[in-house]
């Protein structure tokens, strides 16, 4: 009997199928009596397989692996607020390293890195697709259950009608709620924003009339805000700077050196040309765009503001670079 015993303790590690450590990056401690739980993704949703509880090291051991295919994901809640950690299959189940961050109401390191606006007027409306990239260079999460996060404006005539997603540093994109502050026309995300890079993108209908100006706020202290206007339609307003047109798409994107605009857009929107350079020998007389895949998940209205909003991003981030570009490249070919 003792025997068997004995057996049965050494047996028990080897039953453990998920293990790891959670550790707090905010104290730089390993994060203590945490539960862990694992969840399995199957066709009704997210279904919770197991839990643990961290030992005094972070330390945690989950014996119940659900052998359903497809991946499964980690969740440990800190301060009101939950981190996860996807795990494809085929990724090892041993030594996951899980990190947290405490919670504060103070938005200490954080900033919208770059705000952008795509306009999309069609008949006697305009769609609004705005994108918000948010970076956390501190140690903690600026979460704030009452009064939001991220600020936004909207217009009147909107009545509040918003889809609002946000996206957490190695998250995917999630419906999150949003309310009305005391300031007229301005709206809160109530989102967490954890260390890293968040994104948060809104769209919205207003009613509009060709050429008649269209007037919005911009309620977050911008890095780098920009206007965009899909090819085929004309943007213009005053305190704009002309960044040029998109190689690729023709999209026209302007940067915005103030808190308001007020544009008027003509035209209607219309499909980018077909590339005409050869695959072994592309065009450079442009800016390039970044290769940054979004993150994709069947949703097919994310995906247009995905694409649209990473294309002005790339497109961005590299303008100020294109004439270096043009320059080596001049030189190449001589």
């Amino acid at each position: 009997m003792r025997k068997l015993a004995s057996f049965l303790l050494l047996a028990l590690p080897a039953l453990a199928a998920v293990t790891g450590t959670v550790t707090n990056r905010t104290t730089g401690q390993p994060q203590a009596n945490t539960t862990v739980t694992l969840y399995k993704f199957g066709q009704g949703g997210m279904e919770a397989a197991d839990s643990a509880k961290t030992d005094a090291q972070g330390n945690f051991s989950i014996a119940k692996d659900p052998a359903a295919p497809g991946p499964k994901m980690l969740r440990v809640e800190i301060d009101g607020v939950t981190y996860n950690k996807i795990m494809p299959p085929g990724t090892p189940t041993t030594g996951v390293a899980l990190d947290v961050y405490n919670a504060s109401t103070q938005e200490t390191g954080v900033k919208v890195s770059k705000h952008m606006l795509l306009f999309e007027p069609a008949g006697n409306q305009v769609t609004v697709n705005e994108t918000l990239l948010i970076r956390n260079d501190g140690k903690t999460t600026w979460n704030d259950p009452k009064n939001g996060t991220i600020r936004f404006y909207l217009p009147a005539a909107v009545n509040g009608a918003v889809d609002a997603k946000g996206t957490a540093p190695d998250g995917m994109p999630v419906p999150i709620p949003t309310d009305k502050t005391s300031t007229p026309g301005v709206y809160t995300a109530k989102f967490e924003i954890k260390p890293g890079d968040t994104r948060i993108d809104l769209t919205y209908v207003a009613p509009y009339t060709t050429g008649a100006p269209l007037e919005g706020k911009i309620a977050t202290k911008d890095d780098n805000t920009y206007l965009i206007a899909p090819n085929g339609v004309t943007l213009a307003g005053d305190r704009l700077a002309d960044m040029g047109t998109e190689p690729r798409t023709q999209a026209h994107i302007y940067g915005l050196n103030d808190s308001s605009y007020k544009i008027t857009l003509t035209g209607t929107e219309a499909a980018a040309p077909a590339a005409e350079a050869p695959a072994d020998q592309p065009d450079n007389s442009g800016p390039q765009i970044e290769e940054i895949m979004p993150r994709v998940y069947n949703q097919s209205k994310l995906i247009l503001v995905l694409a649209l909003g990473i294309l002005a991003l790339g497109f961005v981030v590299l303008y100020r670079a294109s004439d270096t570009a043009k320059e080596s490249h001049e030189r190449g070919r001589r």
